[in-house]
């Protein structure tokens, strides 16, 4: 499972997400991004309508509608578009930005490329991000091998018989709770995050239990030889359980919980949050 990923065009957020090795893109934000409109919704909405009668052109044609994250921390169908999409897309938005942002959208589309071609690259520039946003050298060690570790884990699920976004998120809870006593989402809304990757603001421990839990559980599905996402759960829970175990072991020695409400926001949106 892919994730929702936030690129940024001119401090705009842009939400996508990776579909058989293509980026899509969210249309509502691509057009808020340009048009700068207080309700990209309803442009998009009526500029569909608009289109198909000068053009007689379906512009959901070029979309698909695929969940993604939105602010509140829940996944919703949105229309997404890829590269080639987009173009269609903007060539019917009358706005200056749209050159430079038809510019934005090749690079973005030529790096992707480039990644598949040479997967080191993907990498090199995913470390490099966490590099820029502050983090230690040392947690962003144990953050790309948890990359790694968690690939490994829904590649099983993949091959297992678990399907897309809402399957890959019930097995993931199922090892979250039995981890850390708590589910994803109630794990973020701790931390006081939102559209932000909950690994990405956890500290050491959370993310070596995190890496336990997860890897635990590929190793079950396999010695299990486990099929169909009942088995699959159960696997979850007993691979969980395991970290969840470690945990509260470390937890009598330190006197303290390892669930922790740190993150690494930066310090205005920590401010914004607290008033």
């Amino acid at each position: 499972m892919e994730t929702t990923k936030i690129v940024m065009f001119k401090n705009r957020k842009i939400r996508k997400i990776l579909l058989q090795n293509e980026w899509w893109f969210s249309v509502v934000d691509v057009v808020e991004a340009l048009t700068d409109s207080s309700k990209p919704r309803d442009y998009w909405y009526v500029m569909k309508i608009r289109v198909k009668n000068d053009d007689g052109f379906e512009l959901s044609t070029v979309c698909r509608q695929l969940k993604l994250e939105s602010s509140d921390g829940k996944k919703y169908k949105t229309d997404c578009a890829n590269t080639e999409g987009l173009f269609r897309i903007i060539q019917s938005i009358p706005s200056p930005k749209a050159e430079p942002f038809k510019r934005w959208l090749a690079k973005v589309g030529y790096e992707r490329v480039q990644e598949i071609e040479n997967p080191e690259l993907a990498t090199k520039r995913t470390r490099l991000l966490y590099k820029l946003k502050g983090y230690t050298e040392d947690w962003i060690e144990k953050r790309m091998r948890g990359i790694a570790i968690r690939e490994e884990l829904t590649d099983e699920w993949q091959k297992r018989g678990a399907q897309e976004e809402r399957d890959y998120e019930i097995l993931t809870a199922e090892i979250s709770k039995a981890t850390f006593g708590v589910t994803p989402g109630e794990y973020k809304k701790l931390k006081g995050i939102k559209m932000e990757n909950l690994r990405d603001h956890m500290d050491d421990f959370e993310l070596i239990f995190t890496m336990l839990g997860d890897r635990s559980t590929t190793e079950i599905h396999r010695n299990e030889d486990s099929k169909g996402v009942k088995k699959l759960k159960s696997d979850a829970k007993a691979g969980g359980s395991i970290a969840g175990n470690a945990r509260k072991e470390l937890e009598k020695k330190l006197g303290r919980s390892v669930v922790s409400e740190k993150n690494f926001l930066p310090k205005t949106k920590k401010n914004k949050l607290m008033n």
